[in-house]
């Protein structure tokens, strides 16, 4: 029988979401209402001046070529990073769900890139495939390949991609892992009777069975692409070469801090804001709908 708490009172109640309500309006929207508020004006990078504008950012952001350029390399990266961070914690979890001997040290193994940030995960890497003193550019070179992720753009959306990936797959594999073990054995088992091979079962059986925990990793990793990955970006390519790896939130911070274009950083993170938004939206409006609990 299911238990039920009840309070007599509001004040209890109350006073327990007053926390969470407190972190939401100090973290969450007074910034939100801060950068709305500051995408209408158009202030003196000194601070000394400020002169309303309207929706002069927006305009000029809308005809601005760069700013266009920057949509497209999100979705590449967006999708590239969500894509692969995925299907390869897929695959590791798969892995570790049918290891019996050394289930525990592997799973940990696994989990330990989650712990690293992303700026020290793009330093890390950057000690690897610098183009002077880089490991792996080294190797590449003894085989006459010349590696410069600094001046070609390819080289340096594989590399933020990789670093971004491998930053991600520990935490896609926990939920993987934890969906896997939660499908009863008595289904797999009954399928394997009937004669299903192991690629079969997944296919028909396990795969459907994980798609609740597909829908929250595919809306968790489209977001951390958007916002998770600018450390990244900024230790090993600043948005280089040229503008290949510039993506949206990324460009909020070399317009606002760097080119001191305080308004229309602000217009940026507002756009990006309602992006978000919208393709939350659509997923939870049309992808949900082929999602079975």
């Amino acid at each position: 029988m299911e238990k039920r708490v009840y309070f007599k009172g509001w004040f209890l109640p109350a006073l327990l979401i007053v926390p969470q309500l407190a972190i939401t309006a100090i973290f969450f929207f007074y910034p939100a209402g801060t950068a709305i508020w500051w995408s209408l004006f158009n202030p003196d990078p000194f601070g000394l001046s400020t002169k309303f504008v309207g929706f002069a950012n927006f305009d000029f952001l809308f005809s601005d070529p760069y700013y266009k350029e920057s949509f497209y390399t999100t979705a590449i990266f967006s999708v590239l990073v969500t894509f692969f961070s995925m299907g390869l914690a897929l695959f590791l979890a798969v892995l570790a769900d049918r290891l019996i001997k050394g289930a525990g040290i592997y799973q940990t193994l696994l989990i330990w890139p989650y712990a690293v940030a992303p700026a020290i995960a793009g330093i890390l890497w950057l000690f690897l495939f610098d183009t002077r003193t880089g490991l792996i550019s080294w190797y590449l070179g003894l085989l006459g390949y010349d590696w410069n992720h600094l001046l070609n753009h390819n080289e340096a959306m594989g590399l933020v991609v990789a670093v971004s990936t491998w930053s991600r797959v520990s935490y896609n594999f926990l939920f993987f892992l934890a969906g896997l073990q939660a499908i009863p054995s008595t289904i797999i088992e009954a399928a394997a009777i009937d004669g299903a091979r192991f690629w079969k079962r997944f296919w028909t059986i396990v795969f459907p069975l994980l798609s609740p925990m597909t829908f929250f990793l595919v809306v968790m990793n489209v977001v951390y692409a958007f916002f998770d990955t600018f450390g990244i970006i900024h230790t090993i390519t600043k948005g280089g070469p040229g503008q290949s790896t510039t993506i949206l939130v990324y460009k909020v911070y070399s317009d606002g801090f760097v080119g001191l274009d305080l308004g229309s950083s602000a217009a940026q993170s507002v756009i990006l804001l309602i992006i978000v938004g919208i393709l939350t939206i659509l997923q939870f409006k049309f992808v949900e709908k082929k999602v079975h609990y």
